[in-house]
């Protein structure tokens, strides 16, 4: 039976690559990527962090993540762009169109990252490796930006593989190379192992991905639970999830919001989701659909994303049950580490003259569909904070939040590939 051959397609500092090549192609002569350069959050905010940087700016070490405050302070001539989220949907959109001239058996993974299944069209090449070299050439004379290309046979080696040196490089690891490529790598390497995991592992003695690999499943289900398995798994290079075909997606409403600062207590994160609902409640009754499905998507500030999502018993666009919905999902997936980033998104619409079950009684889902009117009616004509909840007054955080699509309406990244 042929081995499947799998590839993953990973832009090299994306937002900034994608930045740099829009620039260009309008006529600037001056390359963030050769300069000390990052994407960044409000500049006028010393809790804005950088989102992507160039690779000078690493020589000063500055990291993604961290506050623009403390880039500055490493580099004071950093040039700091602000993020144009649909510029950069736009450029992720353009490559994955490209790349289905090649295959049919394309997965987004997230904004920046592409699964493709080659194993069909390989009898039009000599070697995988030729094909990922013409995919990576044209993306880049095409395109105008550089990508790294994993090559194995499921996704785990090819994104493993992908995460080699980097940019603009190519790499393969198939079951026979991971003794040589992958088990001399620090734990730390694996994916779904973060700093909290990877302590715990290295306090008792496995400190590399070959330690992992030859450890007792049992053993490290004993203390790790499910995801101690799953990570033994990931070390033996054992994953078997297809390339998942992408349909057409569900028309949907999203809104997420990078906070300033680290979120570490329930309310806070309650005032968040209350006013990223906020917004997409207005957008989804202003478009006059009401939403049966609605999800919610955490990501901490070890940029790890997970999320969850729920069906309502009957579509609805009331802002109060959207918030209860989304506190209900917040409450069970959240382990109580610090966040940075929040997203609500609803989807599975219908027409808003169907009718409304929700949380409340008919006189009091009455009275609320009354009131979300009035509350839209006098945002309209008078501003978007002219009306505004009480628990946002003498807070730092904004009563109507985003309003932008950006990398959220992607899929996102999960212990599951």
């Amino acid at each position: 039976m042929k081995k499947p051959i799998i590839m993953h397609i990973d832009v090299n500092s994306a937002y900034l690559s994608w930045e740099a090549a829009y620039r260009i192609q309008q006529g600037d002569s001056l390359d963030l990527r050769e300069i000390p350069s990052v994407i960044g959050g409000n500049e006028k905010s010393r809790h804005g962090i950088v989102l992507a940087k160039s690779m000078p700016a690493k020589k000063y070490r500055i990291s993604t993540g961290e506050t623009l405050f403390s880039a500055r302070q490493k580099c004071p001539n950093l040039v700091v762009v602000p993020p144009r989220y649909q510029l950069y949907m736009a450029c992720s959109k353009a490559m994955v169109e490209l790349l289905y001239n090649y295959s049919p058996i394309i997965q987004r993974y997230s904004i920046d990252e592409v699964f493709m299944d080659c194993t069909s069209v390989m009898t039009h090449y000599e070697n995988p490796l030729q094909l990922a070299s013409i995919l990576k050439e044209k993306i880049k004379s095409a395109l105008g930006f550089t990508v790294n290309i994993g090559i194995g046979h499921n996704k785990l080696l090819a994104k493993m593989a992908s995460e080699f040196e980097k940019p603009d490089k190519i790499h393969t690891l198939y079951p026979e190379e991971i003794p040589l490529k992958m088990w001399p790598l620090s734990v730390r390497e694996l994916f779904m192992v973060g700093p909290a995991t990877a302590r715990k592992l290295e306090s008792r003695g496995i400190t590399t991905i070959e330690e992992l690999a030859k450890a007792d499943p049992k053993y490290l289900q004993s203390w790790l639970k499910s995801q101690g398995l799953l990570i033994w798994q990931y070390a033996n290079g054992i994953e078997n999830s297809p390339v998942k075909i992408e349909a057409t997606p569900a028309k949907g409403i999203g809104n997420s919001t990078t906070t300033a600062f680290d979120v570490t207590s329930r309310r806070t994160a309650h005032m968040v989701l209350l006013s990223l609902v906020e917004t997409v409640s207005f957008r989804l009754r202003e478009s006059k659909k009401c939403a049966q499905v609605i999800s919610v998507s955490i990501k901490n500030n070890e940029f790890k994303r997970y999320s969850h999502q729920m069906k309502m018993t009957c579509p609805t666009d009331a802002t109060n049950i959207l918030y209860e919905c989304a506190k209900e999902l917040f409450n069970e997936m959240w382990q109580g580490e610090a966040i940075r980033h929040l997203g609500v998104q609803i989807s599975h619409l219908c027409a808003n003259d169907f009718f409304q079950m929700s949380l409340f009684e008919p006189q009091q889902l009455e009275k609320q569909k009354k009131l979300d009117h009035a509350i839209d009616t006098i945002r309209l004509k008078y501003g978007r904070q002219s009306v505004v909840r009480s628990c946002f007054l003498n807070s730092d955080i904004s009563p109507l939040m985003g309003g932008v699509i950006d990398e959220e309406d992607y899929p996102m990244m999960s212990s599951f590939l």
